[in-house]
């Protein structure tokens, strides 16, 4: 008998996300205790506040001739340009998303309520023809309103980040001049406060769902999970649009700024000079934090919602067994514990004294978390679970003990470690793979590319040996639900994803704002210290994504044969091969529709930078201010505009294949886009990490080979810029997006499974 009962397990869920949601308050309120002016300079830092922040280097500034107000002032005004042009682009791409949330909304509920010609008689259920379950349109109407919750959830999620993260910028380049230690915390503390508030209220909001939907459903557990699944649906859908359009937004003005200022004007990174330096700060906020803020939320809604759904049917469902049926939520609850006692090691265990301290310290914060996560998961797995029970495993019952769950949880946790430290070998300057694309520089552009590509490829072989061990390790155990498990095992730590991934962006916009607002030139050496270990965590953030993903999808995937009542999946079968071939170019396909998105947009600010340097009298000498309001405005057109059509890809294969060639097609149609596309988003993102941070190992001058390369504005220098810009569509939105991808087209597909069932095969069923 489990020792957590229900009672329990209704108090313990919301009490750790409620606790989450403080430790988020709490970080956020240390941070804003670092003062900075209104943006118009009035009511500025007076010496009261400089005493408040503590001593450390200020004096040196007014050695350097550095005027003290006069930078503060200028901080406050490039964070409020940065903070006005991410909220202005989220508000207007919500505008569009909430109308296509409305309308999908509606899509799900008419094609759900057709299955049952919009019934409000009880039907039979689907795994128990005996029982009477929930009529088709209540099903329906519940599907669309949780697709409807998750989908804004997901949007809060990334604007509360896109906050947190613009409060912060300022900040933590102002805590630069006191020393990296000071600087390292009010970017990691920031990074917490968004990690927290999102991974708690996802949490919250979904248990609140399951107990409100459940008013109704009573019983039927079944349809109750059923209609949950809506909700990882929206979290997603949100992401990929969130991702594309971020992820467009920031590299048409990234890529714009480094070759038109880098290489072609040898002006420093984030130059004031540059028309296209906001556009190119406001992207970090919209794409990578408030674009992968959505994603993980996606990731994390998505593996709950899988684990629900196959659990229901399972014993605890027919048993009607609440502690266990909350397992996956447990565990959530209690990987927001085990994260917030990781964060306050870092924190609060001691300053970082050097800038060789940065990449360590996190790297610790992904092993503690994994340490600490293990325990709890034991604890969770041994006092909420019975001894033995039985899983629905494609038709058979597996008796499953509850030492194999916990074995389940571990592996996903355990592969989600090696993924992180692998990705950590191949995107840090500190490790041969990219030190060697930096040697590669010294020949040229051309080079650089090839070397960058073989790094990128050759960074898939391990993570896809952990994801293959997690997963024949899983299903031995627990069939399709251990995967699910295996899935949110590797999200567990997800507060402690989110943290180490936000610190990056808040870094490198801190880097950004000390650079336009001409702080002295340690500082700047401080916030690129900072950022080189960010562009490490975020490329991990994206492995853990994308590992997960791999999980989820494969979970969504059994539970949509299920659900569909396909028996097996034969893949010498025609109608399953052809799916398998149209789902392996999927990823490709989207790839290409969103490199040339980046491409294009690209190209307009290129023109438009080198025009304002032309035509601008003044500009180049730093005499004239240039027009940064054209370069926001060209972004944030193109990203809305050349969002729609990768999108529109993905929310429809599904939709076509099931609806015209049916549900075996669109089974081989979701296992070819998953093969295919985690190796595609692997390779990207980590092509795209280690040209990144060669380009940074040059800058960085720390060794004497990359002396040897330097300095700024070197040949060499020049190449490996040329490769980071071809690199950073590629890491921050295809790469990205492709995880979505994979995870979205199954989540739809279980969806939308009994309307495929039931009206589904029009062309082949008259073939």
């Amino acid at each position: 008998m489990a020792l957590i009962g229900t009672v329990a397990a209704e108090v313990l869920i919301p009490l750790a996300a409620v606790i989450g949601i403080l430790f988020a308050v709490l970080q956020w309120y240390v941070v804003s205790r670092v003062a900075v002016p209104p943006h118009d300079g009035v009511g500025g830092a007076g010496k009261g506040d400089r005493e408040n922040d503590g001593g450390g280097d200020v004096d040196d500034d007014e050695e350097d001739g550095v005027d003290y107000r006069g930078v503060e002032a200028r901080c406050a005004e490039i964070q409020h340009a940065i903070s006005v042009g991410a909220t202005s682009f989220l508000m207007t791409e919500y505008k569009y998303l909430g109308a296509f949330m409305a309308a999908f909304a509606a899509v799900i509920f008419v094609s759900l309520g057709s299955v049952g010609r919009f019934s409000t008689s009880p039907e039979p259920c689907p795994y128990d023809a005996a029982r009477r379950c929930s009529p088709a349109l209540a099903n329906a109407a519940f599907t669309a309103a949780a697709f409807l919750l998750g989908a804004t959830t997901s949007v809060v999620s990334g604007y509360l980040g896109m906050r947190v993260a613009t409060f912060a910028n300022a900040r933590t380049a102002l805590e630069a001049r006191r020393g990296i230690g000071r600087a390292f915390a009010v970017a990691f503390r920031s990074g917490a406060a968004m990690g927290f508030l999102l991974a708690s209220s996802a949490l919250l909001v979904l248990f609140a769902a399951v107990n409100a939907f459940g008013l109704y459903y009573g019983d039927d557990w079944g349809g109750l999970y059923e209609a949950i699944t809506g909700y990882g649906l929206g979290g997603s859908s949100m992401a990929l649009f969130g991702r594309v359009g971020g992820g467009i937004y920031t590299k048409a003005a990234d890529v714009g700024a480094d070759l038109v200022g880098k290489v072609e004007r040898n002006i420093p990174e984030d130059d004031p000079r540059n028309p296209a330096v906001i556009a190119d700060n406001v992207g970090d906020n919209v794409g990578d934090i408030a674009g992968m803020g959505s994603d993980l939320f996606g990731s994390y809604a998505e593996s709950s919602c899988a684990a629900l759904f196959v659990a229901s049917i399972s014993s605890f469902g027919a048993d009607h067994d609440f502690a266990a049926m909350m397992y996956p939520l447990l565990v959530s609850a209690a990987g927001i514990v085990a994260c917030a006692a990781t964060t306050l090691v870092a924190t609060d265990a001691g300053e970082l004294g050097a800038a060789d301290e940065v990449a360590p310290a996190l790297k610790r914060q992904i092993l503690i978390s994994t340490v600490l996560m293990t325990a709890a998961v034991a604890a969770v797995t041994f006092l909420s679970l019975p001894r033995s029970f039985t899983l629905f495993d494609f038709g058979e019952r597996m008796l499953v003990k509850n030492w194999h769950l916990f074995i389940c949880v571990s592996a996903g946790l355990w592969a989600g470690l090696v993924i992180g430290y692998v990705t950590e070998y191949f995107t840090s300057n500190a490790y041969g793979p990219v030190q060697t694309v930096a040697q590669s520089c010294r020949t040229g552009a051309a080079t650089n590319v090839i070397f960058g590509l073989a790094v990128g490829y050759k960074s898939v072989i391990v993570p896809i040996f952990a994801i293959a061990g997690a997963i024949y390790a899983s299903f031995r155990l627990a069939a399709m639900y251990g995967i699910a498990l295996a899935a949110l095992g590797m999200l567990s730590t997800i507060a402690t994803g989110l943290t180490i991934d936000a610190y990056g962006p808040i870094s490198d916009n801190a880097g950004g704002i000390a650079e336009m607002a001409g702080m002295p030139r340690r500082v700047r050496e401080r916030t690129d210290a900072l950022d080189a270990a960010g562009n490490t965590t975020a490329a991990i953030g994206k492995g853990f994504a994308i590992g997960s993903a791999a999980l989820v999808s494969l979970a969504l995937f059994g539970a949509y044969v299920s659900r569909a009542g396909i028996r097996t999946v034969n893949v010498v079968s025609p109608r399953v091969f052809v799916g398998l071939l149209a789902g392996a170019m999927l990823p490709y396909w989207f790839s290409a529709m969103t490199m040339r998105s980046v491409g294009s947009a690209a190209l307009r600010m290129v023109e438009e930078v080198r025009r304002q340097f032309d035509e601008i009298p003044g500009l180049a000498e730093g005499l004239a201010a240039p027009d940064y309001a054209t370069c926001v405005r060209i972004s944030t057109d193109a990203s809305l505009r050349e969002m729609v059509a990768p999108g529109a890809l993905v929310m429809a294969s599904p939709l076509v294949a099931g609806t015209l060639f049916g549900v075996e097609a669109l089974a081989g149609l979701l296992a070819g886009a998953l093969v295919s596309g985690v190796q595609v988003a692997i390779s990207a993102s980590n092509s795209g990490g280690a040209w990144d941070n060669a380009k940074k190992y040059i800058e960085a001058g720390a060794t004497e080979e990359a002396r040897s390369l330097g300095p700024k504005g070197s040949e060499a220098h020049k190449a490996a810029v040329i490769g980071d810009t071809i690199g950073d569509p590629l890491k921050d939105t295809s790469g990205p997006s492709l995880n979505i991808l994979v995870k979205l087209m199954a989540v739809e597909a279980l969806v939308f499974a009994p309307f495929f069932a039931a009206h589904g095969g029009i062309v082949f069923n008259h073939l």
